[in-house]
């Protein structure tokens, strides 16, 4: 967002014709940034600097480049200094929110936003726009649904915001709304990434024209990492919609490399995390958690991503008596303000080290209070957030009534659907696949020290089982629930409600084994997780 809001500050003390001096380097500075020009922007935020050090809008032009180049860092300082000089300042609260919810800074940018929303009075698009991202990563999906189309409405022609409309409007299933919407897009921008990206995930391929014309826009277009991510993978999907696997998986790799340049990823660090997780949570530390939340309403839904997590969801939440609330980052935010965590890190040894230290009623009760607005009506809901199996010990301390679901599938197959899947802030391991085979081993131990050391306490699901009969998985998990069968959980793909997922298209239509041992499609290109996996004993050179 590159909109200059009026300033409420004075611009200094010199006389008229000095102000209005500065005034157009700052417009310069602006306009460069818009026109990809950071050196020139950065040129002009110095010359206005030097002679008025507290201008509040300089400042927010000096968090603006930030984010353009990627130095949040720098971007979070600006913004930050913009708050001081100018309280009511709503896009520099927004962005602070946003880049505090990002780095995982959760405490912040609930006070962050809270002050965004107070002094947001619909007058920019772009800062509602801001807004909904922001209470996206949050987790509170609903109301970023509802600041995606303020910001629609106020610019229906602002390409960004309406792809971000139409983001929303998939995972509440309104496909064909969000179809319109992205062919507006195209037909003003026909080399948006995002939006072919979407489309592609809206409907089976029957035809390779959208492909081609993928594939005239990443030979002939110079574009970012981002944009070229997007469109590799719309055009992977689509030819694996064809079964065209070589060329499906070129896109993939390509897509992934592209990511990869955008995303941050630590091996050494996310060892040191597990291994404090093992070392930590104990079937002793468990035994020292006697003060709970006595409550049975959750139901967590946890395991890797693209490993049915969504389809359980699904048959679990189209039962009468159960509400899907979605993907919510409450609990892990919940735990965040608790130990008052400032990491940047969304995971980390200190903070599950700090974590053991919760009283498990306040942890539980907070968790409760905080999810009060997205549990519907009905008794039980879902909250389905496929990394909770971090929490998990947790989650036993602070809620030991609550159901929790975790889901199984073939390593190789998980390892190659969340290659083949582009993410929007979360598991940037998934883009190299010896960084995701070495977290897939980290993330399957672990699950067995929880097996070893808290039997009983939740539910392994195996994918291709429920895949195979729905009915019958169905049932064995509505009965683990203690709920009655309904029939319609059998017939999951009828419900209408929002799926806040990569999943969102396909957990509509009813369940099938196609993408069941999909892997060996690619067992060439996929030997180094292969090599990995059996080096690990996770699976055997014969599997």
């Amino acid at each position: 967002m590159t909109t200059k809001p009026t300033t409420t500050t004075p611009m200094g003390t010199g006389n008229t014709q000095a102000q209005a001096s500065i005034q157009e380097v700052i417009a310069r500075g602006f306009r460069a940034l818009t026109q990809g020009r950071l050196d020139e922007a950065r040129g002009c935020c110095m010359a206005v600097l030097k002679q008025q050090p507290n201008n509040d809008q300089t400042h927010f032009l000096v968090g603006l480049i930030g984010l353009a180049s990627n130095d949040r860092e720098k971007a979070a300082l600006a913004f930050g200094s913009v708050t001081r000089l100018n309280p009511g300042h709503v896009a520099a609260w927004a962005h602070l929110a946003k880049l505090q919810a990002q780095s995982g800074q959760i405490n912040r940018a609930d006070q962050a936003l809270a002050k965004a929303v107070k002094h947001e009075n619909g007058d920019i698009a772009e800062v509602q726009d801001v807004i909904a991202s922001c209470y996206g990563m949050l987790g509170e999906y609903e109301t970023a649904n509802q600041w995606f189309k303020k910001a629609a409405a106020k610019a229906p022609n602002n390409l960004s915001i309406s792809v971000n409309f139409a983001n929303s409007q998939i995972f509440l299933g309104e496909t064909e709304a969000a179809k319109s919407q992205l062919a507006k897009v195209l037909e003003l921008a026909p080399n948006n990434g995002q939006a072919h990206w979407l489309l592609s995930g809206l409907a089976k391929a029957k035809n390779s024209d959208h492909v081609a014309q993928i594939e005239t826009i990443l030979t002939n277009t110079p574009m970012p990492a981002q944009a070229e991510a997007f469109l590799c993978y719309g055009a992977g999907k689509e030819c694996e919609d064809l079964e065209e696997w070589d060329q499906a998986f070129r896109y993939f790799e390509r897509g992934a490399k592209a990511r990869r340049k955008l995303v941050s990823f630590d091996n050494a660090q996310e060892e040191e995390t597990f291994n404090a997780l093992k070392n930590t949570y104990t079937q002793q530390w468990l035994a020292t958690k006697t003060d709970y939340c006595e409550t049975d309403a959750p139901i967590f839904i946890v395991g890797q991503p693209r490993t049915g997590t969504t389809l359980v969801e699904r048959i679990i939440t189209s039962h009468s008596q159960v509400h899907s609330a979605g993907e919510l980052m409450h609990f892990g935010n919940t735990v965040r303000r608790q130990s008052d965590y400032e990491g940047s890190e969304r995971f980390s040894a200190s903070l599950f080290e700090s974590a053991a230290n919760l009283n498990g009623k306040k942890l539980g009760t907070a968790y409760m209070a905080s999810t009060a607005k997205l549990r519907g009506t009905t008794p039980r809901f879902v909250d389905k957030l496929p990394y909770n199996y971090q929490y998990l010990p947790l989650v036993l301390a602070a809620l030991p009534n609550a159901k929790i679901i975790h889901l199984v599938r073939d390593p190789m197959d998980v390892c190659f659907s969340v290659y083949k899947q582009l993410f929007a802030d979360a598991y940037s391991h998934s883009y190299d696949l010896e960084e995701m085979a070495r977290h897939f081993v980290r993330y399957y131990r672990l699950m067995d020290i929880w097996r070893q050391r808290f039997p009983g306490r939740f539910l392994d699901v195996r994918y291709e089982a429920v895949a195979a009969d729905v009915e019958t998985e169905g049932k064995r998990i509505i009965d683990y629930l203690q709920l009655p069968w309904e029939d319609a959980c059998a017939n999951f793909h009828q419900q209408e409600t929002a799926v806040t997922t990569a999943s969102a298209v396909q957990v509509r239509q009813p369940a099938h084994t196609r993408s069941i041992g999909r892997w060996r499609r690619y067992e060439k290109q996929l030997q180094p997780v292969r090599d990995i996996l059996i080096e690990e004993n996770i699976i055997t050179d014969a599997s």
